[in-house]
């Protein structure tokens, strides 16, 4: 049920039971004041019954408070409950992200080694290739000079 739907549902109860007390209370004191008595029977008579009705207020109040009581645990609980699986889905985020930082690092570093070992072929295949580039240069050069 709804917050609004709650409250309208509370404010129904609280109503019925205003017009209980009243409406009870109201027709005790006209039976009691139309009821031909004495003076002192009317007066015990008003008495026991203002004691009855009051046994009754206190009674349904003392239901209304244990069933708001029992609304604020049962709303504690559910709010436990709640910030409870909140820490727990952010646990396992920060431990999804702490994983997936190990792995992004592994991979960077993995990468990086891998470029460096490719860095280093490439460098020894530039030198290899100077060094013959060298060499048929000063070949290509004795033989002109052979054929001058």
């Amino acid at each position: 049920m709804s917050k609004d739907g709650k409250e309208i549902v509370n404010s129904y109860s609280k109503g019925f039971v205003l017009g209980a007390i009243v409406g009870g209370a109201v027709g005790a004191i006209t039976a009691l004041l139309l009821a031909p008595k004495s003076g002192k029977e009317l007066r015990e008579d008003i008495s026991r019954k203002s004691s009855d009705l009051i046994d009754k207020a206190q009674d349904i109040i003392g239901e209304k408070q244990t069933q708001i009581l029992t609304g604020v645990n049962e709303g504690k609980i559910q709010a436990e409950k709640i910030v409870q699986n909140a820490k727990e889905q952010a646990g396992s985020l920060m431990n999804s992200a702490d994983r997936m930082i190990q792995e992004a690092r592994f991979r960077a570093s993995s990468a990086k080694e891998i470029i460096q070992d490719n860095t280093t072929k490439i460098m020894d295949a530039v030198k290899v290739g100077s060094e013959a580039f060298k060499q048929e240069m000063a070949s290509v050069k004795s033989q002109d000079t052979e054929l001058l």
